[in-house]
């Protein structure tokens, strides 16, 4: 089973740079996109998804911000919306959607971002630990389950091309990377940093400032992270870092599982 995790800021925009060359290339089972800052009826009306697969978007309620689809070839069922906690109980950023497709749980999520206001960190952060008991019972699920989506956190060094520079912004805080420590610690496997080892910098999103994509100064924050039943079925995990550029400022994640 091939499982793609993409932020594509904004499908409207994503399906104009041509997204659709990308899904046919992938030949995944499954696709999760994130910040897809859609509506269903705001979609073109003259686009749909390729035959076969079935779709389910989870928009924010408000218009042009967050959301989150998960895309199945064949059928999917949809689990739960949201992680149920207090900080946003209806999920009205549409952040989380949770899955089942052939046996496998996929929890498809868009964690906030704490970088534009202080109000916003607090939201984020409260956010963050809801969000960690709600994943934490599939931790022993019998079920291969996985976690993906853009998480707004680098969580080491070698997920940041700037570390010293950035030790006080959102996003590679102490606490932050601490906390993902923590979420690690208690069974979540990293899959991109299991296939690759630690000391290998490659980053999945870069700033539209300063020139970032062409110096190659970014931050990993994109993931895939699994269960022990997943990663026993685990084959790779790669960041597609060639042509997806050109649809969204973060590139793609593929994980292959062997089930």
């Amino acid at each position: 089973m091939r499982l793609v995790s993409w932020n594509v800021n904004g499908l409207r925009a994503a399906i104009r740079k041509g997204i659709d060359g990308f899904i046919e290339e992938f030949q995944a089972d499954v696709t999760m996109l994130q910040e897809t800052r859609t509506l269903e009826e705001q979609l073109p009306s003259n686009w749909s998804w390729p035959s076969g697969w079935n779709v389910t978007l989870h928009p924010a309620e408000k218009k042009g911000y967050s959301g989150v689809l998960t895309a199945t070839l064949g059928p999917h069922e949809v689990i739960t919306l949201g992680h149920g906690g207090s900080t946003d109980p209806n999920d009205l950023e549409g952040r989380v959607l949770v899955t089942e497709v052939g046996g496998v749980v996929c929890i498809n999520t868009y964690l906030p971002s704490g970088s534009n206001k202080e109000e916003r960190q607090v939201f984020k952060e409260s956010w963050m630990e809801e969000w960690r008991e709600f994943i934490r019972p599939y931790l022993d699920d019998k079920r291969p389950v996985v976690v993906c989506g853009d998480l707004n956190i680098a969580h080491t060094e070698d997920d940041i091309w700037n570390p010293k520079g950035n030790a006080k912004n959102s996003g590679f805080l102490p606490h932050e990377r601490a906390w993902f420590t923590d979420l690690l610690n208690e069974g979540w496997v990293d899959a991109f940093r299991h296939a690759t080892g630690e000391g290998v910098k490659t980053y999945s999103w870069w700033s539209n400032r300063g020139q970032a994509r062409a110096k190659d100064r970014g931050w990993r924050i994109d993931y895939f992270l699994l269960n022990s039943v997943a990663m026993e079925a685990m084959k790779s995990c790669t960041i597609v870092r060639k042509g997806g550029l050109e649809v969204s400022d973060h590139a793609p994640l593929v994980l292959d599982l062997d089930l």
